[in-house]
C-alpha cells in the first residue's frame, strides 16, 4: 500500500471565502502552542487572528493568547519541540510559522524609525508606517549548516558549548551581510575549527522557528588544516567514521540529523 501523502499547505494573506469545515487555530503563548478547532473570534479569547493559509483546503489561523508568564496563561500549550512527535511535518512547520508571525506582530506595533503606530501593508505580509512609509517584514535569519567530509570517508562532528555532554552535531552559523551562502560555509568552518574546505554542495533546507531561522544545509569537502577550536563556542571537534559516530540529533526534526544520516548511508 502506498503511503498517505502529506498535507499540502498554501500560504495566503486573506481567507478565500467562508470555511467549509472548522478552521485550524494555532493558539500561541510566547513560544508555545496548542492546536484548536473553530474560528478566531469565538474559540480563543483575544484579538482577531493572523490568517496563515490553507492546509489541504482547511483555513488556518494564528492567534496570540499572550506572552509566557502573564496572567491568563493556558495550561494546554506545549513547546514546539514537544509538538513534533504528535503531528505531521507540514503541521509542525505551520505551527512554527504561527509562532514567528505572532512574535513579529507583537514587536512591530510601532515604527522602528519614527515611532508611529503601524498598519498592515496592503497585498503583502508587512507592516507599514503611515507617517514615514517604512515597511517592516517578518524577520528571517538565514543560517548555514554543513557536514565537512574527507576523502577517506570520515566526517567532522563538533560539540557546541550549549550541547548536553556527549552530544555532537554539524557545524553551523549565521550568514553575514554581503556573503553568499557558500562563502558563509567556508568562513564558519575556518572560524569554528580552523579548516579550509573546497567544494560546497547544497543538500536541503529547513525552517527552524527557534526563534526565526531558515537552516540551509550543505556538504563541504575538506582541503587542508588541523582542527583548532576556540574552546568557547566549540568545545570539541573530531573526525568520525560512519560506523563509529557519537550521539547526534536523530529523526526528521533537525536537518543536522538528516545530513549525518545521509552521509552514514552513502559512505557506510
Amino acid at each position: 500500500m502506498s503511503p498517505m501523502p502529506e498535507p499540502q499547505f498554501v500560504p495566503l494573506l486573506d481567507a478565500p471565502g467562508d470555511p467549509h469545515e472548522p478552521s485550524l487555530l494555532i493558539a500561541v503563548q510566547g513560544t508555545r502552542v496548542v492546536l484548536l478547532e473553530g474560528e478566531p473570534e469565538s474559540t480563543v479569547t483575544g484579538s482577531g487572528g493572523i490568517f496563515l493559509g490553507v492546509l489541504d483546503g482547511r483555513h488556518c489561523w494564528a492567534v496570540d493568547v499572550g506572552p509566557d508568564g502573564e496572567g491568563g496563561a493556558r495550561d494546554d500549550v506545549v513547546d514546539l519541540f514537544r509538538l513534533w512527535s504528535s503531528v505531521d511535518e507540514p503541521t509542525w512547520a505551520l505551527a512554527g510559522r504561527a509562532v514567528q508571525l505572532v512574535e513579529w506582530e507583537r514587536n512591530h506595533t510601532h515604527c522602528g524609525r519614527c515611532g508611529a503606530h503601524t498598519v498592515d501593508a496592503p497585498g503583502e505580509r508587512a507592516k507599514k508606517c503611515p507617517e514615514c512609509g517604512l515597511l517592516a517584514y517578518p524577520r528571517l535569519a538565514p543560517a548555514v549548516i554543513m557536514l565537512v567530509e574527507r576523502d577517506d570517508g570520515r566526517a567532522l562532528l563538533a560539540r557546541n558549548a550549549n550541547f548536553p555532554s556527549g552530544m555532537f552535531s554539524c557545524l553551523a552559523g549565521f550568514v553575514e551581510p554581503g556573503e553568499t551562502l557558500e562563502h558563509a560555509v567556508r568562513r564558519e568552518v575556518m572560524e569554528e575549527v580552523g579548516l579550509v574546505v573546497g567544494d560546497v554542495e547544497f543538500r536541503g533546507s529547513q525552517p527552524w522557528p527557534f526563534p526565526h531561522q531558515v537552516m540551509i544545509g550543505f556538504g563541504a569537502q575538506y582541503l587542508s588544516g588541523e582542527i583548532e577550536i576556540d574552546g568557547q563556542e566549540i568545545v570539541e571537534a573530531r573526525w568520525f567514521t560512519p560506523d563509529a559516530t557519537p550521539n547526534f540529533p536523530t529523526g526528521g526534526m533537525s536537518i543536522a540529523g538528516r545530513l549525518i544520516d545521509e552521509w552514514r548511508t552513502r559512505v557506510g
